[in-house]
Order: C-alpha cells, then structure tokens, then sequence
C-alpha cells in the first residue's frame, strides 16, 4: 500500500488494536496462551483486516496444573529464539506457572510492535531496546510490554485504553461500523451525514477496501439510514467503471426495492451519478418496475423526481416498456395537479421523442404538446409545449406542421406572458421556415423525403434540458406548498422557466382555461385517427384519469383533434336541434290538451300525432293498452264511449278522466266506469282503495258480519 506518514499511522493504530484485542480475548476470557506472537502470526485480509494466525502451540494455561503448558513444552522449538521471554527461553516452567496468563504473549506483542515501526524483522532479543522508532505516545506501554519480570509486563487489554495512541478518525469510524447495530437513529444519522467529507480525509485505499463494503452491507440489510448512500456513491465515484459495476451497482439495484420512501428519494436524486453505469437489462427488467410506483406516489416531490429519472433510464428502456407502461404514466402527469410536474412531463417527452417507434411518435406528441401543453394555465408549461415542439419538429410532416402545430403556436404571440411570447414567434418562424423549404423543393420538382433536422434550425440545440434542474430545487417544494394555486406557485419558478410577473401569471390563468379531457359524445362528432394497436394506456384518461377504454388507444386519443374549431353555443344549439328527432320535444304535460289544441290548429302543415306520440313515454305508470286507449281518443271522439266496456281497472278510468276537457263525449261515458268499478274499490269503507282482491274481501265481509 502507498500511505502517507499520517495514514500509516491510523492504520498501524487499527491493525494493533485488533491484534491486542484477539490476544486479550485468548489470555483473559480464554485462559490460552498463544505463545508464538510475531509480525509473521499477522496476516491481512483482502479488506485490510489484521488478523492473528499460527496457533500451533496455543496452550491452556493454569497455574496449578502441571499439563496446562504441555503442548509449549512439545513444540517450544517452532517458536524463535529471539522472540522467546527469558523465562521460556531458558525454561523455566515453574517460573513460567506462576506468572500472569499473558506474560509470554504481552512479550511478543512487544517484539510485534518494534518489527512494525522499525520495518525489520527482529534477529536478537537485545534490538528491543533500539526505540528509536517507536511512537512517543506507545513508547511507555511498549517498554512495560517487554518488561524483564512477568508479573510486571502490560496486560494485553490495559494495551487497548491507550486513548493517545488508539484514538483517531480512522480507528472510531471502523469501529461505529462495525457495531452500527447498536447504534441509534439519531447516532446514526449524524454518523452518515458526516462521513462524506470524513472519507475525504482518511486514506483512499483503505476507505474503498474496508469501510465501502462495510457501508454496502449496511445499506444492503438495512441498517444504514438514508444519508449513506451519498457516501456510498462518493466512495464508488473513485473506483473505476469495473470495480463499481462489481462493489457498488448490486446494492445500488437491490436499494430500489425498498419501501423506505427516503432511500427512494436519494436513489432518485443521485441516481445521474451511477445511472451509466447501469445496463439496459438491468433497467428495464429490475429497476423500472420499482422506480415506476413514484409515478403514482402521494408525494408531489417524489413524484417529480420519479419523472425526472426517466431522463436517465428511458433510453435503457424497451419499446415494449415505454410505450405500454411509461406513456401511461406521463399521460397521467401531464393533467397532474402539480404545476411544476406538468412541465416537467413535456420537457421529458420532448426529450425521449428520439426513444420512441415512428407509431408512438404520430399518436403522442401532438396531442400532447398542442392540446394539452400550450392550453395548460400554467405559463411555463406552455413555454415547454412550444419549445418541445421545436425541439421535435424533424418529426412530423408538412401536413401536421400547417393544419395543427403552427395554428396552434400562432395563438400564443398573442399570450400574456411575454417569455411564451417570445418562443412562439421563435417557434413559428422556425415551422414557417421548414414550411417554406418544403415548398422550395416542391416547386424544383425535389420530391424527396428529406426530414428538417431540429440542428438545422439555429438555436435549438439543446432546448429541451432548461428547466429539468432548476424545477427540481424549486418547482417540487413551491408547489407542495399550494397545489391549488399553479398561477401563484409560478412565482419562485420565474429564474428558471419564465421571466414574467405575477400580474401576467394571474392574468393567463384567467384568460386561457386548462385542458378538459373530452368523453362521450364529443369523441363521437370527431374522427380519430387510425393507429396501430398499442397499450402505452393514453385511451385511459378523462381529465387525466380513465378506466374503462379499451387498451389498443394510445393516451391522446381522449383529446379533442384541434383541426376543426368548436361552434359557438348558440350554432351548437341550433345544428343539435336540427339533428333532433321530431319526436324528441317533450309536452309540458298531459292534463293541458286543451292549450295545445289551439296551437295545434294555427299549424296546419304540422304532424298533428307528433303531439299525442309524445304523450305515451309521459304515462310511465300506465299499462300499454291504456296508452293505446288514449290515442284513440284523439282519432275518434265516439271511441270515448266504448272505451270503458273491455277496461276492467279503476286505473284508466281515473286516467281517463283527464281527458274530458278535449273531447265533450267523454262526459257522457264517463260515468258507467265508475260506477260500476267503486263497489269493489269502496266496500272496505274505504280506508284500503288499493288493497288486494282475495285476502282483503274475505276480512271485509266478516268484519261486517261482526
């Protein structure tokens, strides 16, 4: 390794510690002694770690039983010369007995730390005395280490609460890893947020061997807050492209499935700086189906940034996953009630239009950027509609551009905002520009297709990336503070789409209404156009939501065509009265046919059943031959008469009754229906006239037998 004096030190500090730490868990909690502690029993791992190894004559050591040491005895000869204490060397095992467990080990822990610093391997015991090399604040405790009494030499754990020598930033970030699962939230917190610019300060090499993956697992099993993943992606910024495809990415895809909304946000908000990274695979099989549930969160913010992701993940993206999932949800964002999200969602297709098949391109871009975009209440989002328009123009042919893109664009140099202003006269010189070719190489007999290339036109390189950052810093928190309002939340949004006041933004809002999703009758009286079968899902929404549409409409579908302008209400009025059946105009009602009479008479050239046609859905509650009997009073006045013989219910003759203004016969007959029909209905003493025939006459007649 290539380390400074300053990151040698933290490190030599580090790897100490964790040998005095294994060598006082075998002496103190263990009762063994290990016996041969060198720099040759160390051996460093791939994460750095110092590790103690060569355990051949680890013993068990009690000082009352003679066998304890009896494997030391056996092999007291693998053990060097030099590193032996006097008392092992000359064999002193009673000696050796009555000593504290750790003397021989606390004597090689010595020997370990002057082979350390002075970069020699030892080769007498007397070069222990050269201390020279060892640091001023070890220098006490290395000499009671090779104390010449053993029952005065340093305990191995006394060692470790050298607070001079073992406190430094490396050795406490380590160790708060390794122990991050007793830690609390709020130390946690502050830890991570603090460890981006800590990690800068400790040595590179051992930061990405040892606390990168260390931090990796944590966020991997979730016991690392939020704020890691900055660390963790400023720790992967200094490997290269393979490393961090091997150590960062896979924690980085399996971050994605989980709930915590605040690592979703983070994921989303960094996710520029390993988004390359990812493969298109791995997007669109692992990534999208997590990232694509922000597109439906209650969250303004993470729904915002959701769709600014897809700036980086839609090129990764199928196809078949764009336009049968993603248009889906951007058609949704486009009517979302969020201002700043409605731009948003036009910059994004504006900037995507290059990912999608010729097919989608025809059915979505037009509609959404003329219908919805330009007619949106919120003066940025028009200035997006006109701008992603420009930006796309290569795209659509000389009939789009003259019948449905430019009368569009026209209407906005008259808007009240004067940045719209200005990129609609940009706009429509452009279109009139690319127009004005066509028609060059038309009249030079030129018939080929040659498509207006967007970098033809000066100044629309990159029109699309203006406002995709600053939207994010301010749009997402001012609109989640008033939702309702797109013309106030337009206000901090001013630096960055639009340099209009908020007199203009009020007064656009009040002049230009929103986008209406048109449904029924409205998409009946205008063509749509034929596309291929798709499920992008744009067939599903009315104002900006729909459910029932079959899934081969593309999401524009449910837009009103701008080809044809509306009528006013009064034409409106007039050419649905003309395609109105005669038979449509209801009478105010039944009991007045002595009024209509007149009026029908002043009328010769009118159908006079028209007016008695209409009567019969009136008598809802009538059964069909009563209608039929009514009808026949109008045709034959004497048919008024003979009605009442084959009428058996008291029903009709009460209806009829409503008819003796019309005709003066029926006064006549009217009388013999009712007199006949009251017995049955009046027997009862009249308190249950619609009582049933079987059970209510039997109860009569003996009630009046009583």
């Amino acid at each position: 390794m290539h380390l400074t004096i300053c990151g040698r030190d933290e490190y030599y500090a580090w790897g100490l510690h964790r040998i005095a730490n294994a060598v006082s868990f075998l002496n103190n909690d263990c009762k063994l002694v290990h016996g041969n502690v060198c720099l040759a029993s160390v051996v460093v791992t791939e994460t750095l770690d110092w590790k103690l190894h060569a355990f051949d004559v680890l013993s068990e050591f009690h000082g009352n039983n003679e066998s304890s040491v009896g494997p030391m005895l056996q092999y007291d000869w693998l053990i060097g010369a030099q590193y032996k204490p006097m008392e092992l060397l000359k064999s002193e095992w009673a000696a050796i007995r009555k000593s504290p467990a750790w003397a021989i080990d606390s004597w090689g822990l010595g020997c370990l730390i002057y082979e350390l610093f002075s970069c020699t391997k030892l080769s007498k015991t007397e070069e222990l005395r050269n201390t020279a090399s060892i640091p001023k604040s070890l220098l006490p405790d290395y000499q009671r280490l090779l104390s010449s009494t053993p029952a005065r030499r340093l305990n191995s754990s006394k060692l470790l609460e050298n607070g001079e020598y073992f406190q430094n930033k490396l050795l406490e970030t380590i160790q708060f890893m390794e122990i991050l699962n007793l830690k609390d939230s709020v130390e946690k917190d502050t830890f991570f947020r603090k460890l981006p610019n800590l990690a800068e300060q400790l040595p590179r090499e051992i930061v990405l061997k040892k606390l990168l993956p260390l931090l990796a697992s944590a966020l991997e099993f979730g016991s690392a807050a939020a704020p890691a993943l900055t660390a963790l992606l400023k720790m992967g910024s200094w490997l290269s492209s393979k490393e961090f495809s091997v150590k960062v990415l896979p924690t980085i895809v399996k971050l994605f499935a989980s709930n915590d909304r605040a690592i979703r946000v983070s994921l989303l908000q960094h996710i520029d700086q390993y988004g390359e990274s990812l493969s298109s695979q791995i997007v669109d099989e692992q990534v999208y189906t997590h990232v694509a549930t922000g597109f439906s969160d209650t969250s303004a913010f993470l729904r915002e940034l959701t769709l600014k992701s897809m700036l980086v993940l839609a090129p990764k993206l199928s196809h078949r996953t764009i336009s049968g999932s993603l248009l889906k949800y951007l058609s949704k964002l486009q009517v979302d009630e969020e201002p700043a999200i409605r731009t948003n969602t036009t910059i994004l297709l504006g900037n995507i239009a290059s990912y999608l098949n010729e097919g989608t391109r025809k059915r979505v871009l037009i509609n959404a950027f003329t219908v919805r975009a330009l007619h949106d209440t919120f003066s940025p989002a028009r200035g997006a509609g006109v701008m992603a328009l420009s930006a796309t123009s290569s795209y659509y042919d000389m009939t789009e551009i003259a019948t449905k893109i430019l009368p569009n664009i026209v209407v906005l140099t008259i808007d009240p905002d004067c940045d719209v202003r200005q990129k609609a006269f940009q706009a429509v010189d452009q279109f009139l520009q690319i127009v004005k070719q066509h028609h060059d190489k038309t009249s030079t007999g030129d018939t080929s297709t040659t498509s207006m290339a967007t970098s033809s036109i000066p100044g629309n390189a990159g029109l699309l990336g203006w406002a995709m950052s600053s939207l994010t810093l301010k749009g997402g928190k001012t609109s989640e503070q008033n939702p309702n309002a797109p013309a106030i939340s337009s206000v901090p949004l001013a630096s960055a789409v639009s340099n209009a006041s908020s007199n203009h933004i009020v007064a656009d809002s009040a002049s230009i209404k929103p986008v209406h999703i048109s449904s029924g009758a409205d998409v009946a009286d205008h063509p749509i156009s034929v596309s291929p079968a798709s499920s992008d899902g744009w067939g599903e929404l009315e104002s900006g939501i729909h459910e029932g549409h079959d899934s081969d409409k593309d999401g524009w579908d449910d837009i009103n065509p701008q080809e044809e302008p509306k009528p006013s209400p009064s034409l409106a009025n007039i050419q649905a009265a003309q395609r109105r059946p005669v038979s449509q105009p209801k009478p105010q009602g039944t009991g007045l046919r002595g009024k209509t009479t007149p009026k029908m008479s002043k009328d010769n050239d009118e159908d006079l059943w028209g007016s008695v046609a209409v009567t019969a859905p009136r008598a809802t509650s009538q059964p069909s031959n009563s209608r039929a009997n009514k009808m026949v009073d109008d045709d034959d006045p004497w048919a008024a008469i003979a009605a009442p013989a084959p009428s058996s219910k008291p029903l009709n003759v009460k209806r009829s009754g409503a008819l003796d203004d019309n005709d003066p016969w029926a006064a006549i007959a009217a009388p013999v229906p009712t007199s006949s029909a009251r017995p049955s209905i009046g027997r009862g003493r009249g308190t249950k006239p619609a009582a049933p025939k079987f059970g209510a006459q039997r109860v009569n007649r003996t009630s009046s037998g009583m």
